[in-house]
Parts: structure tokens; sequence; C-alpha cells
């Protein structure tokens, strides 16, 4: 089994910052890709950013420029770096991963956080 574990969210003014984290743990002998997805109130969710286990990123035209991804891949942990933040990133945001349990085990299997809400207001 795996948990993932999502802290750093919260109530932050236009403008601001804030950093989220994603720690797995559990029976992990790899994790593949490592993503942020996020869900606002009456939307679907949508992908925020994504890296690979090589360091690649990919982000949303949305909050290109402005938020950054990043892993540390000791530490099984995943970071969300958001900077000038607009009201309409008010979202739920839930961290991804695709985790290898075992060596002879190549398919990996996908595993999601609780969520944390980040609200951008004045």
């Amino acid at each position: 089994q795996v948990q993932l574990v999502e802290s750093g969210g919260g109530l932050v003014q236009p403008g601001g910052s804030l950093t989220l984290s994603c720690a797995a743990s559990g029976t992990i002998f790899s994790i593949n890709a490592m993503g942020w997805y996020r869900q606002a109130p009456g939307k679907e969710r949508e992908l925020v950013a994504v890296i690979t286990s090589g360091g690649s990123t990919n982000y949303a035209d949305s909050v290109q420029g402005r938020f950054t991804i990043s892993r540390d891949n000791a530490k099984n942990t995943v970071y969300l770096q958001m900077n000038s933040l607009k009201p309409e990133d008010t979202a739920v945001y839930y961290c991804n991963a695709e985790i290898r349990h075992f060596r002879l085990l190549p398919t990996p299997d996908d595993y999601w956080g609780q969520g944390t809400q980040v609200t951008v207001s004045s």
C-alpha cells in the first residue's frame, strides 16, 4: 500500500505565493511521473503540472511561468511552488504519482492524495 500526503495549502492574497508538498510512503520500488492537478467548484479536475522521474516537466498554459514543479527522489516527494497567485487559482489541489511496488512488476499503479485547499482572495 502507498499513501500520498499533501501539505502547504491555505489562504493567500492575490499576488502571493504558496508551496505545496506531497510525500509518498509505503511499498515503493520507484516512482515514474508525479504531478499536481486541481479542481475548482463546479469544474472538472485539470492537470496543473507534471514531472517525470528524469526531471522533465510540463505545465498547463494557465500556470506557465508562475508555478514550478520539482521533486526529491530520495524523499519520494514532489513540490509545487506557486507564485503570482490569482483568484482563479483557487481550487483543491491533488497530488498524483505513478508508483512501481516491486522490481519484477514493471506496470505502475496510480495513486492520489487527499487534496489540499488553496484559496486566493483578498
